[in-house]
């Protein structure tokens, strides 16, 4: 099994550390086939959507035997994956994300952007993102444990052709019990449209935690404490 590990966060970001741990700690690493390859983008690249690099030239620098720092977007990094790193690739997995990506920040996110390019090449793939909670820093070794066995149990489930999955962990306290796992529909509400205006020039300043949630949809579920599975297509 050949696993294609990308972010939007860069290459040096803890959150894809963190994924590949996860995925080395778990019964999967004890699969003489498994290959994992991190084709991740050079530099941070949040927000940048599902867009890609044609018009000018894309330097891949090789860090290591199975390590690609890629300077361009996350599908990017993807399509080149695909095209020129390897032709057995089995899965895509995107993250670990430093922010939260529901509803319908999957417009938005490049980290769920990397999953849907492999699913348009028929390819599935995990996007996987981490809420943050005021300013709070993350517990990447918790969110590491909590990928691992998501991860185990996603690469089992069936997925349709042209379809893949969108998963968002809570922000908890370290007293909080353990988060349930629940797959739900993704939200459809818009993110707080805010700015703030100084003369000619506008700045948002919408608050992420105060979007509207729909009762059950992925933005609740992880507000809530839990873990949010959706299944996204094409």
């Amino acid at each position: 099994m050949t696993l294609i590990l990308t972010n939007d966060d860069g290459i040096d970001a803890p959150g894809i550390q963190a994924l590949e741990k996860a995925i080395t700690s778990t019964a999967l690493s004890k699969d003489d086939s498994l290959k994992i390859i991190i084709a991740a983008p050079q530099e941070h690249q949040s927000g940048c959507g599902h867009q890609v690099t044609t018009i000018s030239p894309i330097s891949v620098s090789r860090r290591s035997e199975f390590a690609y720092a890629i300077a361009g977007t996350p599908a990017d990094c993807v399509r080149i994956a695909i095209a020129h790193i390897s032709q057995e690739i089995q899965w895509v997995i995107s993250g670990i994300n430093a922010g939260g990506n529901l509803g319908v920040d999957a417009y938005i996110s490049g980290t769920v952007a990397a999953v849907r390019e492999a699913a348009m090449h028929g390819i599935p793939g995990i996007a996987i993102s981490h809420y943050r909670q005021g300013k709070r820093e993350y517990d990447w070794q918790r969110a590491a444990m909590w990928t691992g066995k998501i991860i185990v149990d996603l690469l089992q489930r069936p997925l349709e052709a042209g379809s893949f999955w969108n998963v968002n962990l809570p922000h908890l306290l370290p007293e909080a019990p353990e988060p349930e796992i629940i797959f739900c529909p993704a939200c459809t509400k818009p993110l707080p449209i805010n700015y703030r205006v100084e003369g000619n020039e506008f700045y948002y300043a919408g608050v992420y935690q105060n979007r509207d949630r729909t009762p059950g949809s992925d933005v609740d579920v992880c507000f809530g404490g839990n873990i949010a599975i959706t299944q996204l297509r094409v």
